[in-house]
């Protein structure tokens, strides 16, 4: 078992997919451009909105700041709501914290929203910080070492932490912090995305997942 296990928020812990879709069109309404596909709109499920919003849209600072307004306009106030913890996933961390594991959240969301989610839903007991986003761009590299930072987790004891994961972004700043991610099949992923970022385990659902981790 790692003694240390950090998990992503959106697509690992919760569902949070009602939400941003629903507040990616709205932005996408307000600011009179066509909405893309649906299954173009679920890529932004992960990634920092400007890094999706340049990389989808293909959209200039200007125009990606102004959407991520009217983004937030929505999500902040009901967005952030239409989420819901996957089934069986306070379990798990009930059941992590009794086997005496440390847990963090590791998140590219804005740090006060994932506490707003983690507080809805009562998971912030079992986590001892939630590391988030503070600026637009920071990485998954830097809310994992930002975590380890505030966790205390000498350098030495890196390779026992677990990072827990739904998309690319996990398993690449796992890998630049040198340490392992387990890639959940259940959240938003394409297909053919953890063979090639090299997640270093993959399982399909959270009771595969629990039964992993124990």
């Amino acid at each position: 078992m790692y003694k240390y296990i950090f998990f992503d928020l959106d697509g690992t812990l919760t569902d949070s997919e009602e939400g941003i879709i629903r507040s990616l069109e709205y932005a996408f309404d307000e600011l009179n451009i066509e909405k893309p596909p649906y299954e173009k709109l679920r890529k932004f499920i992960g990634p920092p909105l400007t890094v999706s919003f340049h990389d989808y849209m293909h959209f200039d600072d200007e125009l990606t700041v102004k959407a991520i307004e009217k983004y937030r306009e929505r999500y902040n106030v009901k967005g952030i709501f239409e989420n819901v913890p996957y089934e069986g996933i306070p379990e798990l961390l009930d059941e992590l914290s009794v086997r005496g594991c440390r847990l963090a959240v590791a998140t590219t969301k804005p740090e006060y929203m994932a506490l707003r989610v983690t507080d809805r839903y009562e998971l912030t007991k079992y986590f001892e910080t939630v590391s988030g986003a503070i600026g637009e761009n920071d990485t998954k590299e830097a809310v994992i070492r930002k975590a380890c930072e505030r966790m205390g987790i000498p350098e030495n004891e890196w390779n026992e932490i677990l990072m827990v994961g739904d998309r690319k972004f996990d398993i690449i700043g796992a890998h630049a912090c040198g340490i392992k991610c387990c890639a959940v099949e259940y959240g938003f992923a394409p297909d053919g995305e953890f063979e090639e970022y090299g997640a270093d385990y993959v399982v399909a659902d959270v009771e595969e997942l629990k039964n992993f981790l124990f």
